[in-house]
């Protein structure tokens, strides 16, 4: 307790010196435990981009590619699925509910998303979230769209107005659907997620924008025809590119998975959200290690920090080493001090670092989603963040060795008449 007692009083000694060693270390505590919670948060995020849905289906080809273009509204699919095939899986009686998507089209650099209620309904995230209006009502006629809240808010649009959607994504797009504009009927809610990022209109819409498209190009001039001159029979979808579904039991998951593998009438494929996206998140695991180098050279640097304060300090404390060895403080004593200064410093700091990383969290969650759509949150205490500060803690004692060997180097006689 002694020992304990000369430490803290030193340190107080020696106050903005300590202060400063302190929330150098804390900052890189923070940062270090910042990062973490950022890479859990992004993992989070990204894997809970969509939930409660057991299979995508879509056309023969790669996994990942599916899951890109379904989920992430990222690339393109390479063939379509018949509209009587997902009708026909959509009835099975494994099935509780399916979502079809109809994809290809888009508005100023937006991917447009032809689907149905079901999608309103069923489609989840978060775990138990839903898409929600944040205005207006979901689209039920051909010529009516909702628009992700990052589309109106991007483009500046509003409940009422009128939209001309565009044959192909941005830059590469052929042609503009004139003939046929959109009416906004609804805006969707910030969800953090694509949903913000596209477009929604019926199948039908999605139909109906297509006529005189069948040999996969454009109407000649004056030959347009107009949706509203159709029935409910021409406006049928004759395909989509994919759907989603949900088994009544997760049992029947692998069996309908590979059921539609095996599916006659056409070529189709399954894929597990939740296998799917781990794959693809082991792609990008470099980013995570960088995350973690990086936070791991700040808390160096945030420890090589308190080294410097401690050292710069041993010429002044000379004095204060001799009358203690003079008193009857062992080598080992003066080690002991040291190191149980670096002790209280780390500790200091590794609280205020915990801190201040929980209330930075809490602060900027908001921001942090609004802006880039990342979910950010704190945890709680894990058992990894315990190991991390014990490592810091364990590194401050081994640096701390070093000034506390220079400390005992000094003999008494050099501490009694050292010149200042």
């Amino acid at each position: 307790m002694l020992l304990l007692s000369l430490a803290w009083k030193s340190l107080r000694n020696r106050r903005v010196t300590t202060l400063l060693t302190v929330v150098s270390i804390a900052l890189s505590v923070a940062l270090l435990l910042g990062v973490e919670a950022l890479r859990v948060s992004a993992r989070e995020s990204f894997s809970s981009t969509i939930s409660g849905t057991d299979l995508i289906a879509g056309a023969r080809g790669g996994g990942l590619q599916l899951l890109l273009y379904t989920v992430f509204r990222m690339g393109t699919a390479t063939n379509n699925v018949k509209y009587s095939s997902y009708e026909e899986w959509s009835k099975h009686p494994a099935v509780a509910w399916t979502i079809p998507y109809s994809l290809g089209d888009s508005h100023r650099g937006f991917r447009v998303v032809g689907t149905n209620q079901n999608f309103y309904e069923h489609y989840r995230f978060r775990k138990t979230r839903k898409p929600e209006f944040a205005s207006g009502r979901a689209p039920a006629s051909f010529n009516e769209a909702a628009l992700g809240s990052d589309v109106a808010a991007k483009l500046g649009y509003q409940v009422g107005a009128k939209v001309v959607l565009t044959h192909g994504m941005g830059a590469a797009g052929i042609m503009d659907h004139d003939d046929n504009p959109f009416t906004i009927v609804g805006i969707l809610a910030k969800t953090a997620t694509p949903i913000d990022r596209s477009v929604y209109i019926t199948l039908e819409g999605m139909s109906a924008i297509h006529v005189g498209w069948e040999g996969g190009a454009p109407p000649e001039p004056g030959e347009e025809v107009s949706a509203k001159k159709l029935t409910a029979e021409q406006l049928r979808p004759e395909a989509i590119t994919a759907f989603l579904l949900r088994s009544k039991s997760r049992i029947d998951t692998l069996r309908l998975q590979r059921d539609i593998s095996n599916y006659l009438p056409e070529p189709l494929m399954a894929i597990i959200p939740g296998v799917a996206m781990g794959e693809l998140w082991s792609t990008v695991r470099y980013a995570e290690i960088a995350l973690e180098i990086v936070g791991g050279f700040v808390v160096l640097v945030g420890l090589l920090g308190m080294l410097v304060a401690i050292y710069t300090t041993l010429n002044e404390r000379r004095r204060e080493m001799a009358i203690l060895r003079a008193l009857g403080a062992g080598p080992v004593k003066i080690l002991a001090l040291f190191l149980i200064e670096s002790l209280l410093l780390a500790l200091s700091g590794c609280a205020l670092g915990v801190g201040l990383m929980v209330s930075g969290v809490a602060a900027l969650q908001n921001l942090v989603e609004q802006q880039f759509g990342l979910y950010l949150r704190w945890q709680g205490f894990q058992e990894e963040h315990a190991i991390y500060l014990g490592i810091v803690v364990a590194a401050a004692l081994l640096i701390g060795l070093v000034p506390a060997w220079r400390a005992y180097r000094n003999t008494l006689a050099d501490g009694l008449s050292v010149k200042v």
